[in-house]
């Protein structure tokens, strides 16, 4: 398997630490609201790159945080009249709602920044006895100038971060590249005790402690959305390695922007989006088919057209594998043909070779629509076996399974008796030949809000 590094800007033949084993961390929400459309993204990519990891025999541990300490929650906090602890658990269950409707699966850890205090303080007075930290005030910050590598990953030199307008500036600073480790506050704000006074840490510092607490001193990979390439992830290879001596990550995965409409998502200009609204009016499975259509690394437009393109391709799955079920129920029992054993040996190898060029999830897509349609000509056929169908559809599930899809299959709400009643009249109609009074008692059912038409494999009902 081949993965675009960020660090090297190339693709690299994926090689973990330990064979057969892998680590990865995944930065993970600041709960202070619930998720956008955009936040959804990588969790979605990520989830697809676990799973298919595991497809392919990897023992995966996956870490992903939750970011519980940060200014933005204390706002929120006071807007809503909580507490931050209160805020942060309300927004971590709205995550998760979120999330499991996204079918994306929890991590093997979630670390909490409250429950890692100790860690974070730890690793920051690491950096201060090594000199790549100071005292300044009740705040301690990170000396970017003394580690010579500063700006390797988001290829940007010191010159011209000094240049550039996304430096902090603060007269207490020795520089102003430095960023904050640890911010002192009163007594009266959310704070730890810590050997420079009361205060919290600064953001980029938690990772760096929760990823070597949870996967070492060097992990496998660590993955999030470009927008965390500088200065957060810059930050976490300072930190880390100044503290350990050792490379911090082999490999940095980083999903691409969503725009709206081709333009940046923004409150201010009307286009921002909560995944929760947009799972209301399409559904979560559809947001979760929009954001693996396409390459993780490319940047995504987020449309109203796109979305109903999604929401179509997904029912043609369904349908697919609804047919299956049908066919493989009513199907005589023989072997599997040559032909058909080379159309899924060809399939699963055209998923692997999608999957495995660095997570092309777009033509992994292609693979499984190009199944389908192999699929739905074995089921027209009535000399398919029922054994060539059940492989079939087995592939289909182990392919659809790794990209999370048709999650809602043993989901169908069940029908109402009273269209069920109406749907045997109307075979009884139709078996008299009364073809008027069946097309009477179908427009009843499509009042009722369902579809029925007859198949080779018998009757379907559908809601509308």
């Amino acid at each position: 398997m081949k993965i675009y590094n960020t660090l090297t800007a190339q693709k690299e033949d994926f090689k973990p630490i330990n064979e057969g084993k892998v680590g990865i961390y995944v930065c993970g929400p600041t709960v202070y609201n619930r998720i956008h459309i955009g936040n959804a993204r990588p969790i979605c990519v990520f989830d697809v790159f676990r799973r298919y990891l595991e497809y392919k025999g990897y023992d995966v541990t996956f870490i992903q945080n939750y970011t519980d300490v940060n200014d933005k929650i204390i706002r929120q906090a006071g807007i809503e009249g909580l507490t931050p602890e209160e805020t942060a658990l309300k927004y971590i269950a709205e995550y998760e709602t979120d999330a499991r409707g996204l079918n994306v699966r929890a991590a093997d850890k979630h670390p909490k920044v409250s429950l890692y205090m100790d860690k974070i303080i730890e690793m920051i007075q690491t950096l201060v006895d090594k000199g790549y930290a100071y005292q300044a005030g009740g705040d301690v910050y990170y000396r970017t100038r003394k580690f010579k590598d500063y700006g390797k990953l988001s290829k940007q030199s010191i010159d011209d971060l000094v240049a550039g307008a996304r430096v902090e500036v603060n007269d207490i600073k020795e520089d102003p590249l430095d960023f904050a480790l640890w911010k002192g506050c009163g007594e009266d704000e959310q704070h730890w005790d810590s050997p420079w006074g009361k205060g919290r840490p600064g953001w980029h510092i938690e990772c760096s402690a929760m990823a070597k607490d949870c996967l070492g001193d060097t992990i496998d990979i660590h993955c999030g959305g470009k927008d965390l390439v500088f200065p957060h992830h810059e930050n976490e290879i300072a930190q880390s390695e100044a503290a350990t001596g050792k490379k911090f990550s082999n490999y940095w995965m980083h999903n691409g922007h969503i725009n709206i409409d081709n333009k940046k998502m923004s409150k201010s200009a009307g286009n921002f989006f909560l995944t929760r609204d947009a799972a209301e009016k399409y559904g979560y499975e559809t947001i979760r088919y929009l954001m693996i259509q396409a390459h993780y690394r490319m940047p995504m437009n987020y449309t109203a057209e796109l979305l109903e393109s999604c929401k179509a391709s997904l029912a043609r799955l369904y349908n697919c594998r609804e047919n299956l079920d049908k066919a493989i129920a009513s199907a005589q029992s023989g072997s599997i043909t040559p032909e058909g054993e080379e159309v899924f040996k060809k399939r699963r190898e055209q998923f692997e070779a999608a999957m495995d060029d660095d997570l092309n999830t777009a033509d992994g897509l292609t693979a499984v629509f190009e199944l389908v349609r192999d699929l739905n000509i074995m089921i027209s056929s009535a000399d398919t076996s029922k054994e060539q169908l059940v492989r079939g559809a087995e592939l289909f599930d182990c392919m659809t399974g790794v990209l999370g899809l048709l999650y809602n299959r043993d989901k169908g709400e069940e029908i109402p008796s009273e269209v069920l009643e109406l749907v045997e009249q109307r075979k009884a109609a139709r078996k008299e030949k009364n073809f008027a009074l069946a097309d009477e008692i179908r427009d009843k059912i499509a009042a009722m809000g369902y579809t029925v038409k007859e198949t080779r494999q018998g009757t379907e009902i559908k809601k509308a």
